[in-house]
């Protein structure tokens, strides 16, 4: 057996009957047809605009305008100045290791080592990208620098 187009019909329940308003009290609707009494929304052919709020001032106007974007794919790295490694009581900066000591936020995902400042003890860094002035201190302070870890 076949099945056509002809056989094809709606499931059980699927297809309710239209309510057919404006026909009087008795029809479920009322005499107005549930349009209200007077006004724009009582009279045929009416159609508000898109985002018409009935006077109010409409949700998009109250709204500032928006300024650039957000982009999704942006990677969150951790930063650190070569000033601040000297306060950290560590011997190697890493970004596992900035994490436990509470000084990386938690959703990072990569180390910047940047050079503003001075330091004066020798440590081992292991980061994704280190400027070259940051190298330059560490190295004279006789630090070890390891950069390009991700990727």
């Amino acid at each position: 057996m076949t099945i056509t187009l002809e056989d094809l019909r709606p499931a059980e329940g699927a297809v309710h009957k239209v309510k057919r308003v404006g026909r009087g009290r008795s029809s479920g609707r009322g005499k107005t047809s549930c349009r209200g009494h007077n006004g724009e929304g009582q009279r045929s052919g009416r159609s508000a605009k898109r985002g018409f709020e009935g006077g109010q001032m409409p949700g998009y106007r109250q709204m500032p305008k928006l300024k650039g974007f957000n982009n999704i794919h942006a990677l969150n790295y951790a930063q650190i100045n070569v000033g601040r490694i000297d306060a950290l009581k560590l011997k190697e900066i890493s970004l596992e290791t900035l994490k436990e000591a509470g000084k990386a936020h938690p959703s990072a995902v990569g180390l910047r080592v940047l050079g503003s400042g001075e330091i004066k003890k020798a440590v081992t860094v292991k980061a994704d990208h280190v400027t070259p002035s940051a190298k330059e201190k560490i190295e004279a302070a006789g630090g070890k620098v390891e950069s390009g870890t991700r990727g």
